[in-house]
């Protein structure tokens, strides 16, 4: 009777609910983990990104389930307190819009599989790094600065993947127009030479072990670049995962290149002493 009782009382009542919502969506995450752990059907990138997906929703619905419990049981009626205010009704139309987009959207990008948990991705032209976590409203990226960027899906103009393990890397050197290609050439097949040779265990190979695309020079891909130069460029199909580091080796060589060879560098419009 004394449990009976204690069980009758409001506050005991609600911790109550919301320890079971709790093991409740434990176990339901658990359920999830273990089916994924037993399977293989998916690739692992794909059951990352479910992972974290269903982590978010089955929080969200947590949550939602105790407030309408609690709302319930201390009188309130839902439905006459949303329609019984034009205001109130109104104001929840606006703000649930937003939310409703960055749901669909969501939803959208994920079973189209247009993004997966630890891709790279460019978002929006200016942002760019990879996916560390994908909720119901926004993704996080972590950038190549170490600063960790939201952005919901409403807000999302341009997403560009990456191919999802085929990238490019792709470096230049802007040269005044003055220097002689022919010489520029010569220096930046040189550099192609090198990059393939020193840092060929980033290059992105098939089944035989034969790069898909080694590092090549471009010649000349821009004229006349902001009134200053041309742009010379080399690029390679690199792993994923070594984006990053071959970047830096390719920018290096360039940079090394230019200083040996005594190339002219495009200069700055502001020529004021």
């Amino acid at each position: 009777m004394f449990f009976l009782g204690l069980y009758e009382q409001l506050p005991v009542k609600i911790l109550t609910v919301a320890l079971l919502i709790i093991l409740t969506v434990y176990l339901i995450r658990k359920s999830i983990k273990l089916f994924f752990d037993k399977t293989s059907f998916l690739d692992e990138k794909r059951e990352e990104t479910l992972m974290h997906f269903s982590n978010q929703v089955t929080k969200v619905l947590g949550l939602v389930f105790f407030f309408i419990y609690v709302l319930s049981y201390l009188g309130f009626d839902l439905a006459k307190l949303v329609t019984g205010s034009v205001v109130v009704a109104g104001a929840l139309a606006l703000i649930l819009q937003h939310i409703i987009r960055d749901y669909i959207m969501g939803l959208t990008y994920l079973f189209e599989r247009q993004i997966h948990h630890g891709d790279y991705v460019i978002i929006n032209g200016n942002r760019q790094g990879k996916i560390e976590e994908i909720s119901m409203r926004h993704l996080k990226i972590r950038q190549y600065d170490g600063y960790l960027y939201t952005v919901s899906y409403s807000n999302i103009t341009e997403l560009q993947n990456g191919n999802r393990g085929r990238r490019r890397v792709n470096e230049s050197l802007v040269l005044n127009y003055r220097q002689n290609p022919d010489d520029a050439f010569k220096v930046m097949e040189e550099v192609a030479q090198i990059c393939n040779e020193k840092y060929g265990e980033y290059l992105l190979k098939d089944e035989n072990g034969v790069p898909l695309e080694s590092y090549k020079f471009n010649q000349i891909t821009e004229l006349n670049v902001d009134f200053r130069g041309h742009r010379y460029s080399i690029s390679g199909l690199v792993k994923e995962t070594d984006l990053v580091e071959a970047g830096k080796k390719l920018r290096y060589e360039l940079a090394m290149a230019a200083y040996k060879n005594e190339l002219m560098m495009a200069e700055s419009l502001n020529t004021s002493q």
